[in-house]
């Protein structure tokens, strides 16, 4: 079922993110005058197809990967002499330019219209609060001590833990201090400056962890080793854990914790080990032998393929923030901005070589993303959403030939040589870009199967 309901997401994400792309493009051709002959969602044969007043076929193919408008355009067929007004290819320069742009700027409002309505529907964070700080890191070294609420970061405020993270993940490659500003949890009064030093910050590290390559655990309530969801054929299942049962002791030992429970497994892959359960009131032995799993980096973990039950905060750690519609707006183009920035600079140090290649994903990771953020509620589905729409729309923009970036680099430097580029160079470009996208799609792709 979680299979379906992943492919189901993504069909509906990238659905919508398409559509609204593709509309950009085709509203800015509409303004400039320019005929519309096709709006296609999706590439290959129309499963679906509908023609307009305006001769425009809207139509919903088969391959949901993509989509396109076709226009008028001289390059692309035969234009009468009184249709040559409507072609895209005989509109001005910066007509062009408005309506290859009109696709990406499609998907920032998108982005800004999903967070504005976050905004105001309301936001769930966990307050910032540190829970351990380990010795010998640059936590420690600055003084940070456990029981500190992170109210700033280099400036910036840090209401949860997202923003702490957001913050933390654009100073990747930093060298010198990260400035962080704290106060005693509950305490309202000022807060204290600490300045944790760093040396080339979370560079190479294939999975970035930003609070731990400082020292800085978050602070987190006591979780019951209380077993929640189960995967078929897995071998929690097939040792006869159910959802709700609570391990209480693994081989005589007691187990406080969640956490004590999987420092436990891990440690026994390949290893039997006599679990004692807690169901409905009754204890009841079981019999669990840990997969071995390896990791990235070559290690072997146990793995049994169980997550734990749901489990509540205390409300003094979380924080209810709205906003009225108007205030909404404005948090809504800070966070497109903070989150374009963000993208834009993570792309910058993939290429600079500052972030391992490894985090990119693929079709594999955004349908299971998807379908975790759509089962997570409204507002983790939305802010999916809303990244992944300023990611579309950074990736048209980026200068490659065959992306909206490409094309709009060779409207300017028609604009600045008065004439376009010679047909050659367009056309070795588009080759180029060619390569180069397929060259990002296989590379994704490629991580993608190694995360399964």
């Amino acid at each position: 079922m979680g299979v379906l309901e992943n492919i189901l997401a993504v069909v509906v994400v990238l659905g919508l993110l398409i559509t609204i792309h593709e509309y950009g493009h085709f509203w800015a051709a509409r303004r400039c005058g320019v005929r519309v002959l096709r709006f296609s969602v999706g590439f290959g044969k129309p499963l679906l197809m509908r023609r307009d007043r305006h001769g425009t076929e809207f139509a919903l193919a088969a391959i949901p990967l993509g989509g396109y408008v076709r226009m008028l355009d001289e390059r692309e067929g035969d234009v009468a002499p009184h249709e040559r007004a409507e072609a895209f290819n005989t509109q001005s320069v910066y007509k062009r330019m408005f309506i290859v742009a009109a696709g990406p700027l499609a998907n920032f409002l998108l982005a800004a219209i999903a967070y504005w309505v976050i905004f105001m529907y309301g936001t769930t964070a966990i307050v910032p609060v540190v829970g351990q700080v380990a010795p010998g890191t640059s936590a420690a070294e600055a003084g940070m001590t456990p029981n500190l609420e992170i109210t700033r970061i280099n400036g910036h405020p840090t209401p949860s833990w997202q923003a702490v993270s957001l913050q933390l993940m654009s100073d990747i490659g930093h060298d010198g201090d990260i400035v962080v500003e704290a106060r005693a949890f509950g305490n309202d009064g000022a807060s204290r400056e600490y300045r944790l030093p760093v040396e080339g910050y979370l560079v190479g590290q294939e999975t970035p962890s930003p609070l731990a390559s400082l020292g800085i655990r978050p602070w987190r309530p006591s979780v019951p080793a209380r077993i929640g969801d189960v995967l078929n054929d897995s071998p929690a299942a097939r040792s006869g854990l159910s959802a709700g049962d609570e391990v209480v002791g693994v081989d005589g030992d007691s187990i406080a914790d969640w956490p004590a429970l999987v420092a436990r497994i891990r440690a026994s892959a390949g290893e039997p080990l006599a679990l004692t359960v807690r169901r409905d009131g009754q204890l009841k032995k079981l019999s669990l032998t840990p997969e071995t799993k390896q990791l990235k980096n070559g290690q072997e973990t146990g793995y049994i393929g169980a997550s734990a039950a749901r489990f509540s905060w205390p409300p003094s750690h979380v924080r209810n923030v709205s906003y009225g519609p108007i205030d909404a707006m404005g948090q809504a183009m800070t966070r497109t901005g903070e989150m374009t920035g963000l993208t834009v600079g993570s792309i910058g140090k993939m290429l600079t070589g500052l972030i391992s290649p490894s985090n990119l994903s693929g079709p594999i990771t955004i349908a299971r993303v998807a379908g975790d953020s759509a089962r997570s509620g409204f507002e983790t589905f939305v802010s999916f959403l809303a990244y992944l729409s300023i990611s579309l729309g950074v990736l048209n923009l980026l200068p490659v030939p065959v992306l909206d970036g490409g094309h709009l680099l060779f409207y300017i430097a028609e604009a600045i040589r008065g004439k376009p580029l010679p047909e050659r160079i367009q056309v070795m470009g588009l080759k180029i870009g060619f390569m180069l996208i397929g060259l990002l799609m296989v590379t994704a792709f490629y991580f993608d199967l190694m995360r399964l």
